[in-house]
């Protein structure tokens, strides 16, 4: 798709002036005029085909900020998504979100920027290989992380989100599972229970590559930096860690900061360090511009595809539409279901 320059004028300046007042502490004023006019083209489209955007914690501010409708992590996106009365869905993250948009909103068309915003850890593993697991430990159920392909959610008998998966692994109170694809999400579940985790290999590319020496050589300077790490992060991360959590657990770790949390002796003037992908910081900030955060961030090339301008075109041209075969998107959706089912259940 070849990227269409749209002219800065007088009229789109008005019409997006208002946007920009809620973003100038984010996005500096020499950049409006290349982001404005793709603004205003995308929030006029949007009324015509009855659309909403969502846009992962991940996506930069300029689409987070200014064009999405519903933010958070790939499951809320697609649950909120579910609340609305829209026919299409544009999801700026990456493929296996989009699928999760549709298995939930099966009646709304789901379109996707840029078809090559795939995920390093969705890709480390395939239905076939499923299968095989299932052969080697027979009678084993198999917890699937939500990062993952539909096809593989359907050969699974319970999906999971890393706020979620140890409540949900305890809950099916059985010795053993079989833990997919995360190792090191795997491995944090595994400290978290006594029940045995067989995990897989697969790794998150943003997050295999922060390690402990990165926190210890941040602290070095500032012993009080308070870091928080996502469990996809290697062991010896999250052993430095002060918090660990998914990215929602994240940003309320952030707003408790931003509120003054007595048991913390913190408030405003904290300084946080995020061991996640790089505009996760970026966004959050927005939204605590008094907490100050330090970033040695680790960039998600696929959640950068998607830009304003292919946002764009994918609401002028309906492209690119996510489908699920049938019998895949049924089987997958009740391993979805499951979850939430389990999610559900009260807590001892």
């Amino acid at each position: 798709m070849g990227v269409i320059d749209l002219p800065y004028t007088r009229s789109i300046a008005d019409e997006t002036d208002p946007v920009f007042e809620r973003v100038e502490h984010i996005i500096p004023r020499v950049e409006w005029p290349l982001h404005a006019p793709y603004v205003a083209a995308i929030h006029r489209l949007k009324r015509e085909r009855n659309a909403v955007i969502l846009a992962h914690n991940y996506q930069v501010p300029e689409i987070f900020y200014t064009v999405a409708d519903i933010v958070g992590d790939s499951l809320a996106l697609a649950m909120k998504a579910a609340e609305t009365q829209a026919d299409v869905i544009v999801l700026c993250g990456v493929h296996f979100m989009a699928e999760t948009a549709k298995l939930v909103n099966p009646d709304k068309t789901v379109l996707v920027p840029d078809l090559r915003a795939g995920c390093s850890l969705a890709e480390s593993i395939t239905a076939a290989d499923v299968r095989l697991l299932r052969e080697s430990y027979p009678g084993t159920p198999v917890v699937t992380y939500v990062n993952t392909s539909a096809e593989v959610k359907a050969e699974s008998d319970v999906c999971v989100t890393s706020g979620n998966a140890v409540q949900i692994v305890e809950a099916l109170g059985v010795p053993r599972v079989i833990f997919l694809p995360d190792e090191y999400l795997a491995k944090y579940v595994a400290s978290k229970t006594r029940v045995e985790i067989v995990a897989w290999k697969g790794h998150c590319e943003v997050h295999e590559r922060f390690t402990g020496a990165d926190v210890r050589r941040f602290r070095e300077g500032d012993p009080s930096l308070i870091v928080l790490a996502h469990p996809e992060c290697p062991p010896d991360v999250l052993a430095e860690a002060d918090y660990v959590g998914s990215t929602q657990g994240m940003t309320e770790y952030v707003e408790k900061l931003a509120e003054g949390d007595p048991s913390r002796e913190v408030g405003s003037g904290a300084r946080v360090l995020m061991m996640t992908e790089c505009s996760m910081a970026d966004n959050v900030s927005g939204r605590y511009p008094r907490v100050e955060f330090v970033r040695p961030c680790n960039l998600c090339p696929h959640m950068k595809r998607n830009t304003l301008p292919k946002v764009l075109h994918s609401l002028q041209a309906m492209e690119f539409e996510v489908t699920i075969a049938p019998e895949i998107a049924r089987r997958a959706r009740r391993a979805v279901e499951r979850m939430l089912e389990f999610s559900r259940q009260p807590r001892d």
